[in-house]
């Protein structure tokens, strides 16, 4: 029998160029209540961290904004199908 596999969906990704970003990403998404959520980062994307912020296309907007007013700066931003 074959497991059922996940659909795939397109995915904003965010990439940090440390831990620290990245976990600073995510305090302030679940904070502000941003869409999205922390992942390890997918292997297409080559990055200084292995984690990422994953977030609906539609929040890209939102995700931006916020990175900003955290003081973040994302090392990239991707749309993916994940």
């Amino acid at each position: 029998m074959i497991a059922n596999k996940r659909e795939k969906t397109f995915r904003t990704i965010v990439s940090f160029s440390t831990t620290t970003d990245a976990m600073a990403m995510e305090d302030y998404c679940t904070a502000h209540d941003v869409a999205g959520r922390f992942i390890p980062l997918p292997s297409v994307v080559s990055a200084g961290c292995g984690m990422c912020w994953s977030a609906p296309p539609e929040a890209e907007k939102a995700v931006r904004a916020a990175a900003a007013a955290a003081g973040i700066t994302p090392e990239g931003i991707y749309q993916l199908l994940l």
